[in-house]
């Protein structure tokens, strides 16, 4: 299970409401970029955000601040708050938010949900707030009559693998999460839940985590300091077996790396002569397969589809290891090929020599 601590903004501040009420946010933080930075530095690799105010006026308002914040980080963020349109999906997600959260779009524009998920895959999610088992919207100031499982059951049918949930009555209480709201909702998909609303210990962690839950959002207990968040992270990493990581929570960590572009350059290179072999593009589901299988996958730009290296001219590779640059958005792969890496036949695709000593004349 993973922890998510949460940065919501109000006017341009870290703030807290009390039962989604906005007549009760208080600032808790200042700077949010600094706000997010500390949550790093305790270790967590995921942060939730929330533009209040968009999701109040059905558009995104404090854009610019969210993205320097996500920006600012070296951490995949999930953003909420009045992404109503395909633009607002994919404005933040071709500025490095790792996963959008549509809401109110859920019940008032199911085929905007549908397009944003075929378009996007594992990056939409669906936050369901909840008050008294029936679905809110507009920023949690109107309720409807759907109740919140066969909200949850009809995205799913659309394709959504993320669910974010939030018992209103619990939101900012610190009263502990509603644990049997929960378990029906885990039990009635098979989407990743996300928790949210009323976490304010370890022992609600640990309640969480035996509801067999992807991850929970902790905010008011963090700023109150009644939740330790590097205590939570280290308690999550050990009770949820990270050395056993599912594939879900593996492609999740492998979502930092594509933060600034969908598609990331990947320089191959021989793991016993250090000679660079090609130099090819891995978009995330690439870079898991690639893990997966232990050989090179790519992706093609012409083609606009995966490719394993060798899979028809028996020239494959066999990955020993893979490193980041400094700024995580290129990655050195390191290789045992069975065979030339060019398609012309040659050794490397790097072989025409423009200046320096050719590779022969180092050899000699």
């Amino acid at each position: 299970m993973i922890i998510l601590p949460a940065i919501d903004i109000h006017e341009g501040k870290c703030v807290r409401l009390f039962r989604g009420d906005y007549a009760t946010a208080q600032v808790v933080a200042g700077d949010p970029a600094e706000t997010a930075r500390s949550f790093q530095e305790q270790g967590a690799c995921w942060l939730h955000m929330v533009d209040l105010d968009g999701a109040k006026a059905g558009k995104p308002v404090n854009r610019d601040l969210i993205l320097r914040t996500a920006q600012s980080v070296n951490m995949s963020v999930e953003l909420g708050g009045g992404i109503r349109d395909m633009a607002a999906v994919e404005d933040y997600l071709s500025h490095g938010i790792a996963r959008v959260i549509l809401g109110s779009a859920a019940l008032e524009n199911p085929e905007f949900v549908r397009e944003a998920v075929k378009a996007y895959g594992r990056q939409i999610a669906v936050g369901i707030d909840a008050l008294g088992g029936k679905a809110a919207a507009q920023g949690w100031t109107q309720q409807s009559e759907t109740n919140y499982l066969d909200l949850a059951r009809r995205v799913e049918d659309m394709g959504v693998q993320y669910i974010i949930c939030t018992d209103i009555h619990k939101d900012g209480t610190q009263d502990g999460p509603n644990l049997e709201m929960l378990d029906r909702l885990n039990r009635a998909v098979g989407c990743n839940i996300i928790a949210s609303g009323g976490v304010s210990s370890l022992l609600d962690m640990i309640d969480l985590y035996d509801l067999g839950l992807y991850g929970a959002i902790a905010g008011k207990a963090l700023y109150a300091g009644t939740l330790d968040l590097k205590a939570a992270v280290r308690a999550c990493h050990k009770f949820s077996g990270r050395k056993s990581k599912t594939a879900e929570a593996v492609e999740d960590e492998l979502a930092r790396f594509f933060r600034k572009s969908p598609l990331i350059p990947a320089v191959v290179q021989d793991a016993d002569t250090n000679q660079v072999l090609m130099l090819a593009y891995m978009n995330q589901e690439a870079l898991a397969e690639t893990l997966k299988t232990g050989y090179t996958w790519f992706y093609s730009r012409s083609r606009k589809t995966l490719w394993n290296k060798g899979e028809t001219s028996g020239n494959t590779q066999r990955v020993v290891g893979i490193a980041a640059d400094c700024d995580d958005d290129t990655l050195l792969v390191r290789v045992r090929p069975n065979g030339p890496a060019c398609h012309t036949g040659s050794t490397s695709c790097f072989y025409k020599e423009i200046f320096g000593e050719s590779q022969e004349e180092k050899k000699k």
